[in-house]
């Protein structure tokens, strides 16, 4: 078993799905020559032909209709919106037309399509490059929403968003795309795409955390436990739907709850499991539910983006005021 980042394993998913599935079709803005603008997709058009691995124009609105279209025709379109701020004017086809496929025609139809997106900050690119919008995204019913947190799972998780038989929004945190190797074997062997995974098990604290950000939870847990707090570490991996159990069993065996996320503070994801934390894990609670979160700004230039996002010193301090409460 060999090493790679998670752009090895992006582009090594991609190649098991073409050789796998003669449905399935790659196409994007300078994904097949070019091998896409990360080289995620480097060296597929060579092997698959530029009939599977297709470029395409500047316009996110025709990448995400292709999609649909070719999904609804019973292809396996995986289609590539080169930076997450780019993807807003795709909504309107992945709101009212993928999302909506099965429903609309009663399960006549269904919509297999993979839209994949790099998306957060932390490599100082310019405006429109460093969103975190996967929150409006999770609120569009229909929608599966998928983030990863290192290359096995970006493999894995990739690989069961193109076999699934429903849309799927799958967002690369792009800071991760080569901070990290590890072992990733090519098995084709997909991970379950609804569930959140227990990185480390903890009793005094849970700190859920999903793609890039779990790089800042992981140091605040190992700065936490110096100073004897055991904290549990959930990388939710799904957004939509959410694992609901996994974090409702954390906090109750743990009794404390921060969600760290790089998406802004207002109607954040944060919120929505700190809601469902409210309702239903209530008596297990020692603590208020906090959040560690973007602000609700625009992602800055790069002189100040490492203010914005949320640092390994503010989850600490928010982690030990939890902490406090008796």
């Amino acid at each position: 078993m060999a090493e790679h980042t998670m752009i090895e394993a992006v582009r090594m998913a991609l190649g098991r799905a073409l050789e796998e599935d003669p449905d399935v079709i790659l196409f994007g803005e300078d994904i097949g020559i070019d091998g896409g603008v990360f080289r995620a997709t480097d060296g597929l058009i060579q092997r698959h032909g530029s009939a599977r691995v297709r470029d395409t124009p500047l316009s996110e609105t025709v990448i995400a209709g292709m999609a649909v279209g070719a999904a609804a025709a019973g292809l396996r379109p995986v289609a590539e919106i080169q930076f997450m701020g780019f993807l807003y004017s795709a909504i309107d086809q992945l709101a009212n037309h993928a999302a909506r496929l099965r429903n609309r025609t009663r399960a006549r139809l269904t919509c297999p399509m993979v839209l994949r997106a790099p998306y957060g900050g932390g490599i100082r690119a310019p405006e429109h490059h460093s969103e975190s919008a996967e929150a409006m995204l999770a609120h569009i019913p229909g929608l599966r929403v998928v983030i990863p947190s290192s290359p096995a799972r970006a493999y894995g998780l990739l690989l069961a968003a193109i076999r699934d038989p429903d849309p799927v929004v799958f967002l690369e945190p792009k800071r991760l795309y080569r901070a990290i190797s590890e072992d990733v074997a090519d098995s084709g062997e997909a991970l379950p795409i609804d569930a959140a995974v227990v990185l480390r098990e903890g009793t005094d604290l849970t700190l859920v955390s999903w793609g890039a950000m779990l790089t800042e939870t992981k140091a605040a847990a190992d700065t936490l436990a110096a100073d004897g707090v055991s904290s549990e570490i959930v990388d939710l991996s799904s957004l939509k739907p959410i694992d609901r159990r996994a974090v409702r069993a954390s906090v109750e065996k743990t009794g404390r709850c921060v969600i760290v996320h790089e998406a802004p503070l207002t109607a954040g994801l944060g919120a929505e499991i700190a809601a469902d934390l409210a309702e239903h894990c209530l008596m297990s609670l020692l603590a208020p539910v906090r959040r560690v979160t973007g602000h609700d700004t625009v992602m800055p230039y790069p002189r100040l983006e490492r203010r914005y996002m949320p640092s390994t010193e503010r989850i600490v301090r928010t982690a030990q005021e939890v902490m406090e409460f008796a």
